[in-house]
């Protein structure tokens, strides 16, 4: 879902929709306000889904499937259009992890996946003094499209890690549900805010790219100005360090297609560099017109244009394989 020299027809998508939830973003606060929402706000933004959805509908099957399936593991799919079968959960506890937003039941990923987060986990305190991880959304116990959110994490090789280091003691159900992860962007969207900004955040950020599973991270634009002016000269990791929409709450690990995984559909390798040039500078000005450039007044006279009726996929929009995931036992 990412703006890259070769993008792939889920990054088109993904901007088309992070651009439709501009009037969403709150100046001065954070990326989507959907990324920070509580429990209650969440719950009763599902209801509302769940309220207009068909009986038939794809997000309705697997955003309602508490379980997953019991199949061999395989990411089906592409990452904005697939499923998940035998997915694993990762500990809602670790020595250096805690999983937040425990109500979403999005813990789920490929065990490809949760092997990576783990082994980051373990390293973090070590290798980017940066005492443990706090992890958001990964993906459902079927993965496919969820209720609210994302429009990738469906195949589960995405995880979102909050821009939060893991406090010194186990957070409360409560906390873990209610509070907010930290906002490290400038209130003009064109760097990193200093009170808020280290250099621990580049060396986990750098920790996750290096790992060798890892084929893109996902951070806001105003992060990537500051890891490309931290980084110094071991700079072949920011390759993969790819600015996007929102993420100034938190930073998007997507993992490759698993070797020998057949039904999985990967994304080509980002082909530029260190990523620090005209593609950066680009997400800026988009971010910057999105976000704080005014806005031309509207005119009182002028009609309203209707909104298309929503199509919401069924599971014929999916994979073949997705159906026998969605109704296994």
């Amino acid at each position: 879902m990412r703006k890259e020299n070769q993008r792939s027809a889920s990054d088109k998508r993904s901007v088309r929709h992070v651009l439709g939830l501009a009037a969403l973003l709150v100046l001065g606060l954070s990326g989507p306000v959907l990324a920070q929402q509580t429990q209650s706000e969440e719950e009763e933004r599902r209801a509302r889904v769940l309220s207009d959805l068909p009986a038939n509908a794809a997000k309705r099957i697997f955003g309602s499937n508490p379980k997953p399936a019991s199949m061999e593991a395989r990411a089906i799919g592409s990452f904005a259009r697939g499923c998940l079968a035998g997915a694993t959960a990762l500990p809602v506890n670790g020595e250096t992890w805690q999983v937040m937003r425990l109500s979403r039941n999005r813990m789920w990923g490929h065990p490809d996946l949760i092997r990576v987060v783990e082994r980051i986990a373990k390293a973090a305190p070590r290798e980017a003094s940066w005492p443990g991880l706090l992890v958001g959304d990964i993906s459902q116990p079927r993965g496919g499209p969820m209720l609210t959110g994302h429009a990738s994490h469906q195949i589960g090789l995405d995880a979102d890690i909050w821009l939060t280091p893991m406090p010194d003691r186990r957070l409360t159900r409560d906390e873990r549900e209610n509070m907010s992860a930290t906002n490290i962007a400038r209130r003009d969207w064109m760097d990193v805010d200093p009170q808020t900004y280290t250099r621990a955040h580049l060396a986990i950020v750098r920790l996750a790219a290096k790992q060798p599973e890892v084929s893109r991270i996902f951070v806001n634009p105003a992060i990537k100005v500051a890891f490309c002016r931290d980084a110094g000269a071991d700079r072949a990791w920011l390759s993969k360090v790819r600015p996007m929409w929102g993420h100034n709450y938190h930073f998007h690990i997507r993992i490759a297609c698993p070797k020998g995984d057949a039904t999985c559909t990967d994304q080509p390798l980002p082909q530029d560099g260190d990523g620090c040039g005209e593609e950066l500078q680009d997400w800026l000005k988009k971010q910057y017109a999105a976000l704080i450039k005014p806005r031309p007044p509207r005119d009182p006279n002028a009609k309203p244009k209707p909104k298309p009726k929503p199509r919401h996929w069924t599971l014929d929009d999916l994979p073949a394989e997705c159906r026998e995931v969605a109704l296994a036992k």
